[in-house]
Order: C-alpha cells, then sequence, then structure tokens
C-alpha cells in the first residue's frame, strides 16, 4: 500500500520536512520566501501530489499551515469546483509566497467558474491585497494573451502608468506582464506601452538563463513582435 494513502496533515508535514534540504531553505529564504517552509524540490511535491491523487479536505488543512510546501501541494490535490467564489478569494489572500500564488492561479483559479467575477473585484484601484492584486493582473494579462475585446486598454495603461513605480514587488511582476501583453498584441498601443516600459525601466537588468526573453517590457515586447513577424 502507498505510504501517502490516508495520511494527515501532521504526517504530510514530516513527510515534506523528510524531503527538504536545508541549503535550499536558506536560499529560498534569502531571496525572500518566508521562514515556514523545507525546502522541498518541486519536482518532490508534484510526485508526492500524485501519489495522493485528489482530495479536498486534506488540501484545505494542508493550505491552514502557512506551510510555503503544503500550500504547494494542496494547490495540486484540491478540488477547485467545490470551493465558493468567496474561499477562493480567501485563499488567494491568504497565499505566503509568489510560487504559491502562482500554483494558486494556474491550478486552482484558472479552473473556476467565477474566475472573470474575481478578476474584476481584484482589479479595482483600491485593492490593498497584494495577492489579491497579483492575481488580478495575472489574469487580465492572461485575458489579454487570449484576444480579449472586451478590456479598456488604454485605462489599463494608464493604470500600470501611475501605479506600477510603487507597487509591492509581488504586484509588479504581474502588472509588468500586462505591460507587455498590450504591447504584445495591440499594435495601436505598442509605442505608449514600449515607453511606459522604458520610461520605469522595471527589470532592466533582470537576469535570465542564456536563450530566454529579459522581461523588460521594450526588449521583451520587440522580441515576440519579431517572432510573429
Amino acid at each position: 500500500m502507498d505510504i501517502t494513502v490516508g495520511m494527515n496533515t501532521n504526517e504530510i508535514l514530516t513527510q515534506l520536512k523528510s524531503l527538504g534540504d536545508d541549503a535550499r531553505r536558506k536560499h529560498n529564504i534569502k531571496a525572500g520566501a518566508p521562514d515556514n517552509q523545507f525546502g522541498v524540490k518541486l519536482g518532490d511535491i508534484r510526485t508526492l501530489a500524485k501519489k495522493i491523487k485528489t482530495d479536498h479536505e486534506l488540501a484545505l488543512k494542508l493550505w491552514e499551515t502557512g506551510n510555503v510546501e503544503a500550500q504547494l501541494l494542496a494547490t495540486l490535490i484540491i478540488k477547485p469546483k467545490s470551493l465558493s467564489a468567496d474561499e477562493v478569494d480567501k485563499l488567494t489572500r491568504s497565499t505566503t509566497c509568489a510560487q504559491v500564488a502562482d500554483w494558486l492561479n494556474s491550478y486552482v483559479v484558472a479552473e473556476h467558474a467565477e474566475k472573470e467575477t474575481l478578476r474584476q473585484k481584484w482589479m479595482k484601484p483600491k485593492e490593498k491585497d497584494r495577492w489579491a492584486a497579483r492575481a488580478g493582473w495575472h489574469f487580465t494579462a492572461s485575458r489579454i494573451n487570449k484576444g480579449a475585446t472586451d478590456l479598456d486598454l488604454p485605462a489599463l495603461l494608464d493604470r500600470i502608468e501611475k501605479e506600477m513605480p510603487k507597487a509591492a514587488p509581488e504586484i509588479q511582476w504581474t502588472m509588468n506582464n500586462t505591460l507587455a501583453a498590450i504591447g504584445i498584441h495591440d499594435v495601436k498601443l505598442r509605442k505608449r506601452a514600449v515607453a511606459i516600459g522604458e520610461k520605469i525601466g522595471l527589470y532592466r537588468d533582470w537576469p535570465v538563463s542564456k536563450g530566454c526573453i529579459i522581461p523588460f517590457v521594450p526588449i521583451w515586447v520587440d522580441a515576440m513582435v519579431q517572432r510573429q513577424a
């Protein structure tokens, strides 16, 4: 019998701890991740999730621990359709770090029937929660990339130009993604999007591996437009 079958929250945490690496944990913390983590490789978390399969109640309990790896695991074994919109909103606002936010958005929010309603809620200018705002801009960029025609792109550029310089780093990332998406997909607004990116200068010196595109909008947009030519 698989040892993960029927395991409770504490037993899962113990197993995650056994998979952790102290050097990786210290590196993660130095990079800005919270202390409540074990330094487990993402691949090991995916392997564990495949063994557990879907377990909605366990996922909710794991999330409540606030442990990074437990929350990552929770996003892979939870049932998105069993969550109410309010529950998704609560999960989003109780995220512990960017990696968890990205997995939650990709594997849970993206599969929820109310994701557009939530996006609109999270995109309100007065939204103060960094994780809710990050999710709002993430799904706005996604809609632009998929060809949405019902978004006010000039107004989004106005907000980005005004808000991005002082936004929290977690919000800047997906706001920048939205700026790039507008520049890539809207020919008429491309020049302005690139100019905003140049003016703000965010990620101008961002280190990337060979062959990857730097997230500095002027370079990013130009590279993607060239690919599409």
